[in-house]
């Protein structure tokens, strides 16, 4: 476990008053937010998932306008559609995107996005293995109150990486400013990159280089509703980092020492996702060999 950068007994939603010598010139007082808990449950409760339904999860969200479930995307190789999930693991039911193609989707995210007072859901399509693709392209659309109601216009959001090609399968929506950040997959040190909010739909957008984070192989991220917590998940293990008030991203993750938290490890963990309540996280793993798959939640204690 990673030791953390303090050393306070952190309660959920706790705000602590600093006097900090030679602030403002000296005096003052700085009000500083200590976000979210890092006391999750141990072990997760886990929903059963019937094998052969959803066999290829990559990314999830959870849903906004559907209480109790959460959307899940398959990679490449499945069909251009969402597949709705209840808390409970039951397939609900599946969300066919019309005019778009899985070249290989690595995750997703909710929250918002152009229409004030909406929920979009972004869907990465940034998976790149050999790191050749001149474009990657994040869809963003409103998300749906229901699975009979019509899909409308999917939105195209073609990034190029200011540094040349990249793997990547993680996707941050920062709901606090809109801006998208991808987090690559490296066998060395991962690097974080910015599409700052509004993100064109129409030309070519350039994901720039905003640092370095001491993981490998990130596969699935995810920012809190209200933007305080920010989780970061590899094969192996949970990574979590405050966002106090105020910081950016960058300034939440990069040079920051994370929390390790105890994550059960799963066949081929690929998804990860807060709730949208900020009461706890949910995982999810591709079946790959094994022979069945959970949904897997841990609860802030």
């Amino acid at each position: 476990m990673i030791t953390p950068r303090f050393k306070l007994p952190i309660v959920r939603r706790v705000f602590l008053s600093l006097f900090v010598v030679g602030l403002l010139g000296g005096c003052g007082e700085k009000v500083v937010t200590i976000p979210g808990s890092i006391d999750f449950a141990p072990v997760p409760s886990r929903a059963p998932i019937t094998p052969g339904l959803i066999d290829e999860a990559s990314g999830l969200a959870d849903s906004r306008s559907m209480e109790g479930h959460v959307w899940v995307n398959e990679d490449s190789g499945t069909p251009a559609q969402l597949n709705l999930l209840s808390h409970e693991g039951k397939l609900s039911g599946r969300l066919a995107l019309p005019g778009i193609t899985n070249r290989d989707w690595e995750d997703m995210a909710a929250g918002p996005g152009p229409q004030p007072g909406v929920t979009y859901l972004y869907l990465a399509d940034i998976g790149d293995n050999l790191a050749r693709n001149d474009q990657n392209i994040i869809y963003r659309l409103v998300e749906p109150k229901s699975l009979t109601e019509s899909v409308g216009a999917i939105d195209r959001i073609a990034f190029q990486y200011a540094d040349g090609p990249r793997d990547a399968e993680t996707l941050l929506l920062d709901p606090l400013t809109r801006d998208l950040w991808i987090v690559s997959k490296e066998n060395s040190t991962t690097r974080l990159y910015q599409l700052p909010y509004p993100q064109s739909t129409t030309t070519v957008n350039t994901a720039v280089f905003r640092g370095e984070l001491p993981l490998t192989l990130v596969t699935s991220g995810s920012i809190s509703t209200d933007g305080q917590e920010i989780l970061l998940k590899t094969y192996l293990g949970v990574y979590y980092w405050p966002r106090f008030t105020g910081q950016t991203v960058v300034e939440a993750l990069v040079g920051k020492q994370s929390y390790s938290l105890t994550y059960q490890l799963e066949p081929q963990g690929e998804g990860i996702c807060f709730d949208k309540a900020g009461r706890g996280f949910f995982t999810l793993s591709e079946r790959g060999n094994a022979a069945s798959v959970t949904l897997n939640y841990y609860k802030h204690q």
